[in-house]
């Protein structure tokens, strides 16, 4: 696999997706059924809204008239009052219209981000393994946060104001051509010039907010990978290397927003001034008109009023199709992981055997990961492993010993060759069944912010403190609890200093209360002291007893007592045996053994 910046994995973002703007509107309602009617019926209402809102200069129209009439006599306030009564019912039910779809889109898109979310969890664990040597896990994390984020926001604030946007502007359009077609053409003539750089600028500002999309992503996960592994960083005094790396993607994110953002605030000005061309045209126009008394001055009244609400929708579309542009950039992301190939259905495999007796059989297993197909990890491994038995796995890196260990727990699927428990093929039983038949205790602990006891009955119901005391004496963990200020029922955060060490006892103390039928360990012991080591190791051989259990070790001392030591070497089986007969065989286990000795010595 390629190596990233500082030597990370190297993952990268999927690809992009190629739907634009409809293509996600497309995907969002086949996506989800159960929007289209609530926003049907808000959009309607935005609609509604907007139509009610352009009646009201033809009202004050008269308004003006009325009292431009009355200059020289006496002014008929009766029917001033019932012309502004009307106008006042008519914005009351428009601003209620609004507010109802407003209540009705926030609801909706609420709920949609809701269910987003939750499908991209539920995703996370359906996706093979090898999803994820191809996309950063900071960038899966963005997709589940900011982009539905963006998506939901665009959803709710954009696309009703812009439904709203276009009914009031084809409002305003017939208004002012039914109340004086030659300033309606004039006001139009010089407002439609906006439309061409509007249109103009979206086109070219598009790509930049799918790189802000894109690169924001690749940003988060560099940040993710470059902070789990800040100790790291700074052992290797890196911090130099780090901030380069850091300032270039921080640089790509800045350029894709100044650009984007550059490109779509040209429109707010470039609106007003085409808003203030209006109203002069209208009023040079008007004032003509009413000079030779072809219209009445409340007409230049109704027309000014008409202008604001022309170019106001101009503004409104432009801001609009700009957050539109992100959450379809947003949006493209979010289908692109939802629609990654799955894993198969498992509904019809077979259960777990019960009870488990715990006999494996590993049959002419070859294996090779599905992002380098032509690189062969696995190339013929066979070995039976009888119940109850405690197997070593050793060899040097990169000789296979984890990867057979993945493909005991269905993580990945073999190319060819078989592995069967108790007889039954893992092929034929689900993932979880398989799952459910191990306890695991990795090299990489995991502890999370919880109790002492969550921590420990992780997942689990009904452990009593007397199995949580037993497991953690037996790990040698029991004094430094009954130390903390509440004991199994301290949270563990960051003030609680818990050392590596203690960490790895913490996860095997985990896997003794989970008491499953068999065992993985893989270099359990790696992060103890030699004192704690000897605890551990009595602790293993308790945990192992009456269990078929696979020890993954560099410490050849610590497998001495296996039942059978599997000794790979290229993805193969080259030596099989006890401690004693590998030894006495002189073969490659014996040199590996004989220069950790001589390195100890």
């Amino acid at each position: 696999m390629a190596m990233g910046p500082m030597g990370g994995r190297g993952m990268r973002p999927a690809e992009k997706s190629k739907r634009g703007l409809r293509g996600v509107q497309l995907e969002l309602f086949s996506y989800s059924e159960r929007i289209k009617l609530p926003m049907l019926i808000a959009l309607v209402l935005a609609a509604a809204g907007a139509v009610l809102t352009i009646l009201g200069p033809n009202q004050l129209s008269k308004i003006t008239n009325l009292i431009s009439d009355s200059l020289m006599g006496e002014i008929d306030l009766a029917a001033i009052g019932r012309v502004a009564g009307v106008l006042l019912g008519i914005y009351a039910l428009s601003a209620l219209l609004t507010y109802i779809e407003h209540y009705i889109m926030a609801t909706v898109t609420l709920g949609l981000s809701k269910q987003m979310r939750r499908d991209l969890c539920a995703k996370i664990n359906r996706v093979p393994m090898s999803c994820f040597n191809r996309i950063a896990h900071g960038d899966i994390l963005s997709r589940v946060t900011n982009d539905v984020s963006t998506l939901q926001q665009a959803l709710s604030n954009s696309l009703p104001s812009m439904i709203s946007a276009v009914a009031q502007l084809t409002g305003c359009v017939i208004m002012m051509f039914v109340t004086e077609w030659r300033m309606a053409l004039a006001a139009i003539a010089a407002t439609m010039i906006g439309f061409v750089f509007m249109f103009l600028i979206m086109k070219r500002s598009q790509k930049y907010f799918v790189d802000r999309q894109e690169s924001l992503g690749t940003l988060n996960g560099y940040i993710e990978e470059m902070y789990s592994g800040h100790d790291v960083v700074r052992i290797s005094r890196a911090n130099d290397r780090i901030k380069e790396t850091f300032r270039g993607m921080n640089r790509a994110v800045y350029e894709a927003n100044r650009k984007s953002q550059f490109l779509s605030g040209i429109m707010q000005p470039l609106m007003n001034v085409i808003g203030n061309l209006g109203y002069v045209a209208v009023c040079v126009l008007g004032a003509a008109l009413v000079m030779n008394g072809s219209i009445k001055f409340g007409v230049i009244t109704a027309f000014i009023l008409y202008v604001r609400l022309f170019t106001s929708p101009l503004t409104t579309i432009a801001q609009g199709m700009t957050q539109l542009q992100s959450a379809a950039a947003a949006g493209d992301r979010v289908f692109d992981f939802l629609q990654e190939p799955e894993l198969p259905d498992e509904s019809k495999n077979l259960p777990a055997p019960q009870p488990v007796r715990g006999e494996i059989e590993f049959d002419h297993v070859r294996f090779s990961y599905p992002d380098h197909p032509e690189k062969t990890i696995i190339h013929d491994f066979s070995a039976h492993v009888a119940p109850g038995q405690k197997v070593a796995i050793v060899g040097p890196t990169g000789a296979g010993k984890t990867t057979m260990v993945n493909l005991l727990m269905r993580f990945y699927d073999l190319d060819g060759g078989d592995i069967r428990i108790d007889g039954i093929s893992t092929k034929d039983m689900s993932r979880e069944e398989v799952h459910g038949l191990f306890g695991m205790v990795l090299q990489d602990t995991w502890m999370f912010e919880g109790t002492v006891r969550e921590n420990l009955v992780y997942n689990r119901t009904g452990v009593s403190d007397e199995t949580l005391e037993r497991a953690c004496r037996a790990c040698g963990i029991y004094h430094f609890i009954e130390t903390l200020p509440h004991g199994f029922d301290t949270v563990l955060r960051e003030n609680v200093a818990i050392s590596a060490g203690q960490k790895q006892l913490f996860t095997i103390a985990r896997a003794m209360v989970q008491n499953s039928p068999m065992l993985i360990l893989d270099e359990a012991t790696s992060s103890v002291d030699t004192r704690t080591e000897l605890l551990t190791q009595r602790a293993m051989d308790t945990l192992t007893e009456h269990r078929t259990s696979f020890v993954i070790a560099h410490r050849l001392s610590t497998i001495k007592n296996a039942d059978l030591i599997l000794v790979m070497k290229d993805g193969d089986i080259i030596e099989q045996g006890t401690h004693e007969s590998l030894l006495a065989a002189g073969g490659f286990y014996a040199d590996l053994y004989n220069s950790q000795f001589e390195q100890a010595s």
